[in-house]
This record gives C-alpha cells, sequence and structure tokens, in this order.
C-alpha cells in the first residue's frame, strides 16, 4: 500500500504555493482489478481516446460497494464483488454473474429499472447498448432489444431517473458522433500540431429519452416529452431538480457545443423545455462553449439549489455556475478559485464529497489529454497529467498536492470499507484502476441511509446547533460513470431530515439518532 499526504496549495493570481498539510489523507491500495481496455495506447481515431466507465453497485445488496468495470475493443467488461470486511478487497465475479459482454463499450449506468430492491446496469457502447438485468443477485441477463433500450449509436454517458414522476426510473442516453471504424475523420490541427480529428466536421447524433412503462420494458419517449432537440456532441447528463419545484430537470453537457438543460414543466402529460439559454447554462458566463465532460452537482453556496461544476478542455478553465433563487445560474468559477488552475488541465470525472469530513464539500477532477503528442511546450498542455484536489476553504477551493500523473477518464466515489467516509476508484485510458482509501477520522457521526427508489431525492438537513445543510441523491454524474451516494454522513447532532422525494412528494424525519446508522426508505 502507499499512503498518499497531500499539502495543501493556495491558488489566487499567482503560481500555487505550499502552505500547509492537509487533513484529507488518501491511501493507495493493491487490488486484482485489470487494467481497462480502450483501442491503441497511442489512439490515432477519436473513438479511442474518450475511455471507459466505472459503476459502484451493491449488486447483492449486502451492504457492500461492489465495482463494474467497462471496457472497449470487444475485451469482456467485468464485475468485482467487494469482499473485504474492513478492508477494501475486490474479487472477479464476471463468469460468476454470468457477465459476458464484448463490445466497444463505453459507459455505465445503475439503477433499479424493475424495482425488485437489487441494482441494474445499462452499458453505452458504439453499436446496440447493453442492459444487464439483475437476477436476485445471482447472475445478470444481457436483456436491452427486449426491454426495447438497444440504441444503436456512439453511446456515451447515460442516467437513470424519475422523468415523469410514476416512481420508477427512466432513461437518459447520450450519444456523441456518427462514427464509421472504416472510414475515420482527417487528421486535424491544433496549435500548429497534427492530431486526430473530430468531433468537428462529423455528424452529432440524436440523445434518446427512454420511458419506463413499469414491466421490465421501455419506449423512446424523446420527442413526446421534449427532447427533440438539434443533435448536438453529448457526453454527459445529469437527471435532477434545478429549478427548486420538486420536479426532475435533465442538464445536458455537449462537447463544443451549446449545453441544455431541459425544465420540467409539471404539465401532464409529461414535458420538458430547454430552457438553458434562459436560464443562463448553455454557456459559461462569457458566453463560450465548452466541452463539458465532467458534470457535478452540490449546494455551493448554501441556498438550497443545485449549482452546476463542469470540466472542459486543456486552454480553456473548468466552470462553477451558482443557482440563484429564481433558477438562474451565475458563473463564479473565478470567485471560487476555480479558473486558473485548470486551464493546463483536461478534465474528465469530478465529484463534490466530503473527504476531511469538516462539514463542507471538497472537489476531487480526474484529468489527461486526448492527443497523444499533447505536452507542455507543444500544446501547453501534457498528456499525462495530475488529479486536481480541492479543499473547501470559506469562500474558496485551495489545491492539495497529489502525487503523480496520469490519462484518467473515469473516476467513481463511494464508501468502500464502511468506516463512513468516501473511497475513490479512478481508471486512466486504457491502463490502471486505482483504489484511494479514505483515512480521515470519522469521529461521533450519525450515518443516514436511503432504501428503494430514491435517485434525484432532494435531502435538507438541520442541525441542533441551528445550521443546515442540503445535498441530493445521485449517481454522482461521473463520465461514463456511475456511483450512487445513497448514505449521508453527518457529524453534528441532526434535528430533522426533511426530503423531497422525486415523486415531489415530501416527507420530515424528526429523532435521528446521534451516532450509527439509520435507515430511512423510499414510501410506496
Amino acid at each position: 500500500m502507499k499512503r498518499v499526504v497531500f499539502l495543501l496549495l493556495v491558488v489566487g493570481c499567482q503560481e500555487a504555493h505550499v502552505q500547509e498539510e492537509s487533513n484529507i489523507v488518501f491511501t493507495e491500495v493493491n487490488t486484482s482489478i485489470v487494467s481497462t481496455v480502450c483501442g491503441a495506447q497511442n489512439p490515432t481515431q477519436i473513438i479511442e481516446v474518450n475511455g471507459t466507465g466505472l459503476a459502484l453497485i451493491d449488486f447483492d445488496n449486502d451492504d457492500d460497494l461492489d465495482l463494474f468495470v467497462v471496457n472497449a475493443s470487444n475485451a469482456p467488461c467485468r464485475l468485482y464483488e467487494n469482499v473485504g470486511d474492513e478492508s477494501i478487497v475486490f474479487e472477479d465475479v464476471t463468469e460468476r454473474m454470468q457477465i459476458d459482454l464484448k463490445r466497444w463499450a463505453n459507459g455505465v449506468a445503475v439503477g433499479d429499472i424493475n424495482r425488485d430492491g437489487f441494482d441494474d446496469l445499462y452499458v453505452t457502447c458504439h453499436g446496440a447498448n447493453a442492459l444487464l438485468l439483475n437476477a436476485g443477485g445471482e447472475s445478470f441477463e444481457e436483456v436491452a432489444v427486449r426491454s426495447g433500450v438497444a440504441d444503436a449509436g456512439w453511446g456515451t454517458s447515460a442516467r437513470f431517473g424519475d422523468l415523469d414522476g410514476d416512481g420508477d426510473v427512466d432513461l437518459y442516453v447520450c450519444n456523441y458522433v456518427e462514427y464509421d471504424f472504416e472510414n475515420p475523420p482527417a487528421p486535424a490541427t491544433y496549435k500548429g500540431q497534427l492530431v486526430l480529428g473530430g468531433p468537428h466536421g462529423m455528424t452529432p447524433e440524436k440523445d434518446v429519452v427512454y420511458e419506463n412503462l413499469g414491466d421490465g420494458t421501455f419506449k423512446d419517449a424523446t420527442k413526446k416529452w421534449g427532447f427533440d432537440s438539434d443533435p448536438s456532441f453529448t457526453l454527459n447528463a445529469a437527471i435532477l431538480d434545478f429549478t427548486g419545484d420538486g420536479l426532475q430537470d435533465v442538464f445536458v453537457g455537449n462537447d463544443s457545443m451549446a449545453n441544455y438543460l431541459f425544465v420540467n414543466t409539471g404539465e401532464t402529460p409529461t414535458r420538458f423545455e430547454n430552457r438553458a439559454l434562459q436560464f443562463g447554462s448553455a454557456t459559461n458566463g462569457d458566453g463560450a462553449m465548452q466541452a463539458t465532460m465532467g458534470i457535478a452537482v452540490a449546494d455551493v453556496n448554501g441556498n438550497g439549489r443545485a449549482d452546476i461544476f463542469t470540466t472542459n478542455f486543456s486552454s480553456d478553465t473548468n466552470t462553477l455556475l451558482l443557482n440563484d433563487a429564481s433558477g438562474f445560474f451565475d458563473d463564479r468559477t473565478k470567485r471560487y478559485g476555480l479558473g486558473l488552475l485548470s486551464r493546463t488541465q483536461l478534465g474528465w470525472t469530478c465529484g463534490f464529497h466530503d473527504f476531511d469530513l469538516d462539514g463542507d464539500e471538497d472537489l476531487f477532477i480526474v484529468n489527461g489529454h486526448v492527443y497523444p503528442n499533447a505536452s507542455m511546450e507543444t500544446m501547453d498542455s501534457a498528456r499525462e497529467q495530475p488529479v486536481l484536489l480541492l479543499e473547501r476553504k470559506g469562500e474558496r477551493f485551495e489545491r492539495v498536492d497529489l502525487p503523480g500523473k496520469y490519462r484518467d477518464r473515469a473516476a467513481v466515489f463511494g464508501d468502500l470499507d464502511n468506516d463512513g467516509d468516501t473511497d475513490v476508484i479512478v481508471a486512466q485510458r486504457g491502463g490502471d484502476v486505482r483504489v484511494l482509501r479514505n483515512d480521515a477520522r470519522l469521529e461521533q457521526s450519525s450515518i443516514v441511509e436511503f432504501k428503494g427508489a430514491c435517485l434525484g431525492a432532494k435531502i435538507h438537513v438541520s442541525f441542533m446547533d441551528g445550521s443546515n445543510t442540503t445535498s441530493w441523491i445521485t449517481d454522482g454524474f461521473g463520465f461514463q460513470s456511475s456511483s450512487k451516494n445513497a448514505r449521508k454522513v453527518f457529524t453534528k447532532p441532526i434535528s430533522s431530515v426533511e426530503i423531497t422525494w422525486p415523486s415531489g412528494n415530501q416527507e420530515t424525519i424528526v429523532d435521528v439518532p446521534k451516532t450509527g446508522v439509520f435507515s430511512i426508505v423510499v414510501p410506496d
């Protein structure tokens, strides 16, 4: 094992400098997880550069988070069971669970499509997508054609969420470009260097939205529900209530094109309208369209609304959009210290999590360039890049120096050893999968876990000292990845927990224990 102690860097208008040791401490754990596969080590086609995703899923409901690893190039996708007790140990159970998925797979989403209490897996591919139905934690069966969700394009990320408020999870599938392996795009030029071509000059593919019919099958509801905007180079999406009306909306991240914000109008039948321009989330604050690979959501400014953070291409910056009380988004990237430090990075998966258990959420961003010939000398950005670990310090995020440089793409976040803190698994493009165990010291705490169809629920917690916090139950919105965060850790005594379920119904829980695990089940 490799213990990693981080140094805190203050990031402002000048170069960052070492200030002090951080309270965030990870240990890299040796595991038997094999490297991911995605084309050649030195890619020559655009389809090889995005890498593949990860998912955390408790497939057998034993209260341990297991790991699903996506692979391209017709290499088998793999499922690893978490068999550790108070340690992190994974065992390959792919064959035992009857998973035989060998395609050009890209991303994965986790959700319980038939409400049997066992999460299922949806895998996006170049070509037909796959739906792995969980048979009571004993095996998986591929049922995409039978269920009506075998969309055949270039799928990137996918998201489950209750879009029509009927209690089951619907499905949003992100599609990128029309791509032919036998006829790839011609090379292009970037900063005077010859690079692989795309996506510019290619034909974007239309995203697909599926309505869950409640019987194990889905129906294409893209047009019926109002998602028939112009096709875009879509890389990611987030399903959540962004307008504060209790209904699930969809933020869509498009590569080098305007982002979409599909707002749930609350009409019957279900209807969505793209209001990204109206609400200020189509571009950054300068009106520039960005790459939007990664999406993370948190209540950064403490007003109870979902703010949006996105990762972008090098020579650009990542973007923080704060959600005000009216639903309008305001670019506050520079104010929170998140602009300058990202200009040399090309960001992918990102996530807000309270890694040091101090009551506010820190930010973890994985990076790596798409061009094999990228270097600081030629492109002001290297192919291999460090993780950006940013600790929340008041109204700023301050960089924590994490050693190593990688070609990272995917990351998932969850409590792998059930000690109450958030661990991280990171995957390189066609490279190693790294497990980072969080060694935060958790003393007195309440762990509230949510069971049932809770994706998209809003959780507002009031504490005995008069303070409060707001968070959401999501699948993490990782690039081509999924990590459901249905357990919340609180280090202060709780007065009440107010929940807005995905249906819009509300519930208040009092008398939460000061310590231990407390379960809340979604009402029927």
